[in-house]
C-alpha cells in the first residue's frame, strides 16, 4: 500500500565495534551522517557501539557517569549537528554496585537533549562449549520499562537478550516502534534472532528496528548482525546482513492503524485472567 503524509524514514547502523573509543565513534559519526543524509528522523546505534570488549576492566575503565563523557558528548553533538533523533545503542554507565555497570540505552533529540535513558534489564547468560557468557558478573540490571514519545510516534526501548521476554514488551503498552540494539552472538542469532524480532513486532502491532553489532571483533567474538526493520505484519522491509552499515526503511503510523483495526488483537488480550 502507498505510504501515509504520517511515514517517516528511520535508520538502523550496524557496527562491528572493537576495543577503541575513539575509533568505534569516527565509524559510528559517519553512517549517522549517511543516514541524515538519506533522510531518517531517528537513528539508532546497536549495543556497545562505542567500546566493545572482552577486557572487563576496559568496560569500568570507559564507564561513564550519567550526564557527562565522551560517549555522551559525542551522541549529544551527532543529534544536534544532523538535527535527528539517535538511539543510542548501549554505553556503559556508573551502577550502584561496586565494580559493575550498567548497560545503558540514551535517547537525544534534534537539539542534542537526553530525553530517555533505559537500562539492559535482562543479562546475557550462555554456556556450551568453548563459549560462554555471564554478563551478571560485571553488569547491574536495570529494573525499569521506559518509553518515550517522538517523531516517529511512541517508542519502547530494549536491548539484546531483552528480546526472549514478551512480558517486557507487554508491559511497554501499545507502542508505534519498539527499537532493540543488540549484539546477538552468531551461534544464538542464526538461531534466533530472524523469529524472535517478527515475533514481537506481530504481537505488539508495531514497527521494530534493531540495529546490531554484525561481524569478527579483535576480542575473537563473532555477532550475528542482520539489523533489521520489520513492520507491524511481521515484513521484513529492509535487513544488513553482516559488517559495517545501515539500512533504512518508512515507518508509516497510518498502517499500524489499519492493521489494528483489520486485527484487534490488542484490544482482545484478557490481561486480567493472566496476571497482568
Amino acid at each position: 500500500m502507498p505510504l501515509s503524509r504520517q511515514a517517516i524514514k528511520i535508520a538502523a547502523l550496524q557496527t562491528v565495534s572493537g576495543p577503541g573509543v575513539a575509533a568505534n565513534l569516527a565509524v559510528a559519526g559517519g553512517l549517522i551522517a549517511e543516514a541524515a543524509g538519506a533522510g531518517a528522523r531517528l537513528v539508532a546505534l546497536p549495543e556497545y557501539f562505542g567500546l566493545m570488549s572482552g577486557d572487563e576492566a576496559a568496560r569500568l575503565h570507559a564507564c561513564e557517569t550519567d550526564g557527562n563523557g565522551p560517549m555522551q558528548d559525542f551522541l549529544r553533538e551527532a543529534a544536534a549537528r544532523h538535527g535527528v533523533w539517535i538511539v543510542g545503542g548501549t554505553l556503559p554507565l556508573k551502577a550502584d554496585a561496586p565494580d559493575k555497570v550498567r548497560n545503558a540505552t540514551l535517547v537525544f533529540d534534534g537539539r542534542g537533549k537526553c530525553v530517555a535513558r533505559y537500562d539492559k534489564i535482562h543479562l546475557f547468560d550462555f554456556a556450551r562449549g568453548g563459549e560462554r557468557y555471564d554478563e551478571a558478573h560485571t553488569i547491574e540490571a536495570g529494573n525499569r520499562v521506559v518509553c518515550f514519545d517522538s517523531p516517529a510516534g511512541r517508542i519502547g526501548l530494549a536491548v539484546c537478550y531483552d528480546l526472549r521476554f514478551p512480558e517486557l514488551f507487554r508491559a511497554m503498552g501499545e507502542v508505534d516502534l519498539i527499537v532493540l540494539p543488540a549484539a546477538f552472538t552468531y551461534t544464538t542469532g542464526q538461531a534466533h534472532w530472524e523469529t524472535l524480532l517478527r515475533a514481537r513486532a506481530i504481537e505488539n502491532q508495531c514497527y521494530l528496528m534493531a540495529p546490531a553489532q554484525g561481524g569478527h571483533h579483535p576480542d575473537g567474538r563473532r555477532t550475528w548482525g542482520h539489523s533489521m526493520i520489520v513492520d507491524p505484519w511481521g515484513e521484513i522491509l529492509a535487513c544488513h546482513e553482516a559488517g559495517t552499515g545501515m539500512v533504512v526503511a518508512a515507518l508509516d503510523r497510518a498502517r499500524i492503524a489499519a492493521i489494528r483495526r483489520a486485527l484487534p488483537a490488542l484490544r482482545h488480550r484478557r490481561p486480567e485472567l493472566l496476571g497482568g
